[in-house]
């Protein structure tokens, strides 16, 4: 499935979908006292979102990382209203 080519809006769709992951991890991690282990799987989940940044930057000719991220994450959590 690694040499399979994913069209670049697809994959994009994945980044959001790992953004929304690391988010609800973080909420996850309100949800109590302070702990290293309770933040644990938000550090995890957030080095996966921004690894796969860079990864998908690197494999689709992006020359600005950043902006795909802020795309991302815009995207993610400020999504727009559906087209009718």
């Amino acid at each position: 499935m690694a040499d399979e080519q994913v069209d670049e809006p697809t994959a994009r769709q994945r980044l959001v979908e790992l953004k929304l992951a690391s988010e609800a991890a973080r909420v996850e991690a309100l949800q109590g006292p302070y702990s290293a282990e309770r933040w644990r799987h938000w550090l995890e989940a957030a080095a996966v979102f921004g690894d796969a940044v860079t990864e998908h930057a690197k494999q689709y000719g992006l020359e600005n990382r950043f902006k795909l991220e802020k795309d991302v994450v815009t995207k993610a959590l400020h999504p727009s209203p559906a087209e009718d």
